[in-house]
């Protein structure tokens, strides 16, 4: 007789697995309404009447005029667009800067490789609070204080997108770089044409990541721009609080306005992220 059919099955069969089904359905349900109940409440605040009595929403008398007045109030339009701009740039900074240094430290053989990357990693258990006087005087002594650059610069770089493309990378069978070499593709022509397209989802996650980190920073501005001009979406969002304490139709409307844009990238985005954590190992 075969051993391996002694074996209990992996997976539960019959009505034990019609249990175990039943059971993480119940489960997930359960959590996806933990999950979206806060949601909800903001959402319906969002489209009560202003002056309602608070902890009452009736459902006949729900109005989007919450909407228009927070955005006029609150002067998105301005925000949106200095939080876009500061989002992108970073973003692009970091999978350029990202992509070459995860490269070097996935491909090239060279002396200290392992210590680079250990200082890499020991960047993400830095604080960036911890950093913030000589980050400070160093945009002060460049004369990039109220600044995009006060904004962008800071964060060009990130350890955890270094790491994550490195990782990435190493998931690339060698013999595609070989070939490329082969046809004579450098270095840099099989980065660019070979190794980005197929890391097409690791470069979405770190979009992903980064962009939603940019768009939800209120310390950057807070810290290093005084100037109203430069005032990104938390900011505005920070002030309107200070405002409208006591409108909470038109703060949660507000809450809502700030939110949706990362909402619906992720939704875009959600695909390629599942993707790229299910593909990326840990590898020395």
């Amino acid at each position: 007789m075969d051993i391996l059919s002694l074996k209990p099955p992996l997976y539960p069969s019959g009505l034990a697995g019609e249990k175990v089904t039943s059971l993480s359905l119940i489960l997930l349900v359960l959590g996806a309404i933990v999950v979206l109940l806060p949601l909800g409440v903001v959402f319906l605040t969002s489209v009560t009447p202003v002056g309602a009595t608070p902890g009452t929403i009736a459902l006949d008398h729900l109005t989007w005029a919450n909407y228009r007045e927070a955005w006029r109030r609150g002067d998105f339009l301005l925000a949106f667009a200095n939080s876009t701009l500061v989002a992108l740039a970073v973003t692009g900074f970091q999978i350029i800067t990202s992509a070459l240094a995860g490269y070097a430290l996935a491909r090239l053989k060279f002396r200290g490789r392992q210590a680079i990357l250990l200082l890499v990693l020991a960047t993400l258990v830095i604080p960036f609070q911890i950093l913030v006087i000589p980050i400070f005087l160093v945009l002060k002594w460049g004369h990039l204080i109220n600044t995009y650059g006060s904004l962008i610069l800071p964060t060009a770089a990130n350890g955890f997108g270094i790491f994550l493309l490195r990782q990435y990378f190493q998931t690339i069978p060698v013999e595609i770089e070989e070939a490329a070499a082969i046809d004579g593709a450098n270095r840099l022509q099989i980065l660019w044409r070979v190794m980005l397209p197929l890391s097409r989802p690791a470069l979405v996650t770190l979009f992903l990541f980064t962009f939603i980190g940019e768009w939800n920073d209120l310390f950057k501005p807070l810290v290093f721009t005084t100037r109203p001009a430069l005032r990104t979406v938390q900011l505005a969002l920070s002030d309107f609080q200070e405002q409208y304490t006591n409108s909470w139709p038109l703060l949660m409307a507000a809450v809502v306005i700030a939110t949706v844009p990362v909402v619906l990238l992720f939704i875009v985005g959600q695909r390629q992220f599942i993707r790229s954590i299910a593909t990326t190992g840990i590898k020395n």
